[in-house]
């Protein structure tokens, strides 16, 4: 039997990656925990598209329920990240007041966050659509699809800003993992 041994001596973090739909996110957020295991960081992956089949099961896509689910998100995320865990979070979370309230969740009980924009033009999203949505928002089958017929409120000043079309998922999981240790978190 191997034993893993973890860093202990770090902090944990939330890193939160918004972005449109097939921007990049959950790619970047995999690649950067594998990094993170390698080192022996503890590291949770709280995608968007998992926690809403679970613990935001019966949410829609209102204003209203998108906040919800945003905010179940930064919940886990600040109590993973306040006892040691770096918490990746690759979830749109479309709207700056919901992205600020999760920011100030961790402002309050002191646990770091990085807010990492993942800006890829929509026109790229559209051309990946990873799943489906956009087709199926061309189609007339779904409505409010973020970035085409639903609000995406690019973030003003996110700690990091990364354009995936014009580098690779590794690429740009290496850009995060320089500003993660630059903060001391990794």
């Amino acid at each position: 039997m191997t034993s893993q041994k973890f860093c202990t001596c770090l902090p944990g973090a939330t890193v939160w990656l918004t972005g449109l739909p097939s921007a990049g996110k959950t790619t970047i957020a995999h690649e950067l925990a594998g990094r993170l295991g390698a080192e022996g960081r503890r590291v949770e992956v709280l995608d968007g598209d998992e926690i809403r089949s679970s613990l935001s099961a019966g949410l829609g896509f209102s204003r209203a329920e998108r906040d919800t689910h945003v905010q179940r998100i930064g919940l886990v995320a600040e109590v993973l990240a306040r006892n040691g865990v770096i918490a990746l979070v690759p979830v749109i979370a479309p709207y700056a007041d919901s992205r600020a309230a999760v920011r100030e969740r961790h402002a309050s009980s002191a646990t770091p966050y990085v807010e990492v924009h993942v800006a890829t033009p929509v026109d790229v999203c559209r051309a990946r659509d990873v799943k489906g949505l956009y087709a199926r928002q061309a189609a007339g089958e779904i409505s409010c699809l973020t970035g085409v017929d639903d609000p995406y409120q690019i973030p003003e000043n996110p700690d990091l800003r990364i354009e995936t079309h014009q580098q690779t998922a590794a690429q740009s999981a290496t850009t995060l993992h320089t500003v993660l240790k630059e903060r001391g978190l990794a």
